[in-house]
């Protein structure tokens, strides 16, 4: 199987688990429910929740056991995405080819879907807890718990960074700050949650923190190379956004011709951070490249 094959059955795999999650009752919510349905079920790629499968899968094979996880951080996820869409922050239309849930619904319902978003992630984490079946596993989903809370956190700290610095000359390194807290703060998380759920050596949590840290950066530099010389019917969603916010980026401060330099040093410190898992880790190596390359 090609990593696009596997690629596309673990997004199948996740939309599955998802479809568990998702009320359909007719309720006087209904609509709060289907805005919900609405921003999880679009075309999404999947990939964090499927970070957390893969990196499952590199120590133990019942990756099952990991699957409520994925789920809640693909809403958690998604909750991102709304807010960061919403008018006092990016202000966008579209998004994967489909209005913005703001746009489809209005921005008070755009604002409680995320809200609900975010405290249903907790409760499947919490519920996970609850379902522990000796000490020992219970403490490891405390600490995915613990640092989910932080990921989350940082998340929050690199959006309203970004926020703050448009218009700003700033330098690389804290643009570097910014996107490791925005951007690559959710893939730690997942990688990290795979590790240790599957019991691995804090030398390998570790190593894959770093790996994942790496990807991270890798996707916000294609992002904004894509938001400069992207096809517009490709992403779905218009190009030049963020220069016309005066937000700045990679390609903003450095050019694209530099921002695909860094783009790929970074995958190549991915790539070699994979080294010692051999064959074992070959999804996440195509996936790292896979990054790089993507066209939206």
């Amino acid at each position: 199987m090609n990593f696009k094959e596997k690629l596309r059955d673990n997004q199948e795999l996740v939309n599955q688990e998802i479809n568990k999650y998702i009320k359909k009752e007719n309720l006087p919510e209904i609509t709060l429910n289907e805005a919900i349905e609405y921003s999880l079920m679009s075309s999404a790629k999947r990939l964090r929740p499927t970070l957390i499968i893969e990196t499952y899968k590199l120590f133990k094979n019942d990756y099952e056991k990991c699957l409520p996880f994925a789920v809640s951080m693909e809403m958690t996820h998604t909750f991102s995405l709304i807010h960061d869409d919403l008018p006092g922050i990016d202000n966008d239309d579209y998004r994967r080819g489909r209005l913005t849930i703001h746009k489809m619904y209005n921005e008070a319902t755009a604002i409680l879907a995320g809200d609900s978003l975010m405290n249903n992630s907790y409760r499947i984490i919490a519920n996970e807890i609850n379902n522990s079946e000796n000490i020992d596993q219970m403490k490891k989903k405390i600490r995915v718990l613990n640092e989910f809370s932080c990921a989350i956190d940082e998340m929050i700290i690199g959006e309203y960074l970004d926020t703050e610095c448009e218009g700003k000359e700033i330098s690389k390194e804290k643009l570097d700050y910014i996107h490791n807290k925005k951007t690559a703060s959710f893939f730690k998380y997942c990688v990290r949650t795979g590790a240790i759920l599957a019991e691995a050596s804090e030398e390998d949590i570790d190593n894959l923190t770093l790996y994942a840290e790496k990807i991270g950066l890798e996707f916000q530099i294609k992002d904004d190379i894509l938001s400069e010389i992207g096809d517009s019917k490709i992403m779905g969603k218009p190009v030049g956004n963020d220069k016309a916010m005066n937000k700045i980026t990679y390609v903003t401060k450095f050019g694209v011709e530099k921002a695909q330099e860094y783009l790929e040093k970074t995958t190549n410190e991915a790539l070699r951070t994979l080294e010692t898992y051999g064959n074992k880790a070959e999804f996440l190596k195509e996936l790292a490249i896979y990054i790089k390359d993507r066209n939206h």
